[in-house]
């Protein structure tokens, strides 16, 4: 059937294809409905001497039943630039984490055929201008190699990749009639990327990169701000426990992990869950842990990440809003302003507006010279996002539209052009 496009996203996935322009998108079953948008999560049971997986909004259906012991793990994309975190143990099975991604892609890839009727083997790839921890172009194209190799796994022969902001581009020009110098932002959940580029009309012209920047941090970057402020300390961040005649802090490094969300499944581990029993036992307000062994033993990721999401998503549209967090031995009630959410996420904003001064410092360009400012993702409905670009370029020259799936028919475009 030709080339189909997949955004392969740390939190959301999405695939397409083009015929003479026109793009259809996959549409998932899920609770009753569907959707466009597929959770980039895996729930893993075990099954005999293998693990059974379960991926997008069937892994989520079977996390939610709870029909028996499993484990959730989110934001795998967010480990491609690990040299050290190559393989991992659940249920007494080794598996890598290329294994892993690529149970999410074949899940993606058979789900697109029996949509479209026909075998798919061939993909134009969506990637970061740069991937979660990635220092150097180095880290970049290890990461890159990692990805593909999970898409071989997964039943790809044929990938190519394309930057997911210059797809992003192939989608917007899609929608033109006269020339243009725009400026893609794409948020994700892992990474924020930046591209200046000359479109045009589909087929009258190729679009022109004229440079692109990123930074590795976006949406899960500001959830872990709600979680450390609004989370953590409900379940013991900041409190102490006894040892011997002294009061010493509880572990830190448990909360870096907690704010985390593609290391939360693995506070799992034997050794962690030894360590919070202990810290259980030697603290000055054990509630407080209980209701974190709680959370992590019964694998309560998604639904933190749900109840993080509400939050975040109605500061939105709101000056302020609540969070809670009900499961038992968990009883989260706090709200959050959005001027104090502003503040938390002020360092990330800090790194955005940078990169993207210095995207437009080193192509020469002054933001007069930018006819159009086109944001897709989840985070770029944020209010203090959208204003480092209404405050350099104007409201009027804001674009948005597709912001999940975008990337995607940039992608099925380009598969189609060639």
């Amino acid at each position: 059937m030709g080339t189909v496009g997949i955004d392969f996203g740390t939190t959301n996935s999405s695939i397409a294809r083009s015929m003479d322009g026109s793009v259809e998108l996959v549409r998932f079953p899920f609770l009753g409905g569907s959707t466009e948008s597929y959770r980039s999560l895996l729930y893993l049971e075990k099954a005999k001497n293998k693990l059974a997986s379960w991926t997008g909004p069937a892994g989520i259906e079977r996390y939610l039943a709870h029909e028996s012991p499993g484990r959730l793990i989110q934001s795998l994309k967010s480990f491609l630039t690990s040299r050290t975190l190559l393989t991992t143990e659940v249920f007494g099975v080794r598996v890598t984490v290329e294994e892993l991604i690529a149970r999410i892609l074949r899940d993606l890839r058979e789900q697109a055929e029996r949509a479209f009727d026909a075998p798919i083997t061939s993909a134009i790839a969506g990637r970061p201008v740069r991937f979660v921890g990635a220092e150097s172009e180095a880290d970049n194209t290890y990461a890159e190699g990692r990805l593909r190799a999970a898409y071989e796994l997964a039943g790809f022969t044929n990938v190519e990749f394309e930057l997911e902001p210059v797809a992003a581009a192939h989608f917007y020009e899609s929608t033109l009639d006269h020339e243009e110098l725009i400026l893609i932002g794409d948020f994700g959940g892992g990474t924020s990327d930046f591209s200046l580029i000359r479109v045009g009309p589909r087929g009258r012209r190729q679009a022109d990169l004229v440079g692109n920047a990123g930074v590795g941090i976006a949406g899960d970057a500001f959830d872990a701000k709600i979680v450390r402020h609004l989370v953590s300390p409900h379940l013991g961040a900041g409190t102490k426990l006894r040892s011997v005649d002294k009061l010493l802090p509880v572990p830190t490094w448990v909360y870096a992990k907690l704010e985390r969300w593609h290391h939360l499944s693995f506070l799992k581990a034997r050794d962690t869950m030894n360590l919070l029993s202990s810290v259980r036992a030697q603290a000055v307000e054990p509630e407080k842990i209980e209701a974190l062994i709680h959370l992590v033993n019964e694998d309560l990721g998604y639904n933190l990440h749900q109840s993080v999401q509400k939050t975040k998503c109605a500061l939105s549209s709101a000056k302020s809003a609540p969070f809670r967090l009900s499961d038992g031995a968990i009883e989260i009630d706090a709200a959050a302003k959005r001027s104090a959410f502003e503040k938390w996420i002020g360092s990330e904003l800090q790194e955005i507006e940078t990169c993207v001064d210095e995207l437009l410092r080193g192509a020469g360009v002054g933001a007069p010279a930018v006819d159009k400012v086109f944001l897709t993702g989840g985070s770029s409905f944020v209010p203090s996002v959208r204003s480092i670009f209404e405050t350099r370029f104007g409201a009027d020259r804001i674009e948005t539209g597709s912001e999940f799936t975008s990337v995607a028919q940039g992608l099925a475009l380009k598969a189609d052009l060639r």
